[in-house]
């Protein structure tokens, strides 16, 4: 799912001559068989256009997205942009990098993985851009979810997000479940699946115990996995799929790169 996402992106995005994209996804969670999978926000850490340089480099190129993970997974961030960095080194130029953080919230991994990692790498013109959630676009994808697993108005809805121990994590959680919840008109319940309270099947059964006969949860997973498995065992009527690759994900990943470059470029004018 990350490298149909990754390229996904590189064909999205702009024609701008060799700067790199590094893009920050989540930290993995375990999948079937014990193996780390890629869920939600998270997406281990993002990915990185990679600089065209030297006597082969075209000016029209597009950045070449390249994939890296905060934890479990590798390439790290400071390992791509390490490379990046060596590479223009051989080629006698530095190439800015933007590292867009592939999370649905920002928690601990944004504010302290990513900056540590960038820091680690050595590179010289890096930025960091904000994180891919909350955003309308995610609230709109999740309704669009929603209706195709079945949900019509008047139904509950439970807004499943993977859980953090962090505070502003959370913060983004809530704003999330707000934006679904002016998308749908519909009232949405907050609940996790990993980290945190209350839990998605506990929320599930408190709406079943009140009267409500069909609850659906809206998942606010980036992708299948162990987490969104659960979500399946909850006891609802439905399940909607996770938010996965969206065009509009793919456009929203796509933007936090440009409006980088778009400073940027307002910068050097000045």
């Amino acid at each position: 799912m990350i490298a149909a996402l990754a390229e996904a992106v590189g064909h999205e995005l702009d024609r701008r001559p060799g700067t790199p994209d590094v893009r920050c996804g989540h930290s993995g969670v375990p999948g079937p068989g014990g193996r780390r999978a890629t869920a939600p926000g998270h997406l281990n850490c993002g990915c990185t256009p990679e600089p065209v340089a030297g006597p082969e480099a075209d000016d029209n190129a597009d950045p070449v997205v390249r994939t890296a993970f905060v934890d479990v997974l590798g390439p790290s961030p400071a390992e791509v942009l390490r490379d990046l960095a060596t590479r223009a080194v051989v080629a006698g130029d530095t190439v800015p990098a933007v590292v867009v953080p592939a999370f649905l919230a920002s928690g601990y991994h944004v504010y302290q993985d990513v900056p540590r990692e960038v820091a680690d790498s050595g590179h010289p013109a890096v930025t960091v851009t904000a994180a891919m959630g909350p955003d309308p676009a995610l609230a709109r994808i999740m309704a669009v979810r929603l209706r195709a697993a079945g949900w019509r108005p008047g139904d509950s809805v439970v807004f499943a997000a993977a859980g953090s121990s962090d505070a502003r994590a959370r913060a983004d959680v809530r704003c999330a479940a707000a934006m679904l919840t002016a998308q749908l008109a519909t009232p949405v319940r907050t609940a996790y699946v990993a980290t945190g309270t209350p839990r998605v099947p506990e929320v599930v059964a408190q709406l079943r115990e009140s009267g409500q006969e069909r609850v659906f949860i809206a998942s606010y997973l980036l992708a299948h996995g162990l987490f969104h498995e659960r979500l399946h065992r909850a006891g609802a009527t439905g399940v909607a799929e996770p938010i996965g690759v969206h065009p509009a994900v793919v456009r929203l990943i796509a933007d936090r790169y440009r409006s980088v470059v778009r400073d940027a470029d307002r910068q050097r004018v000045r």
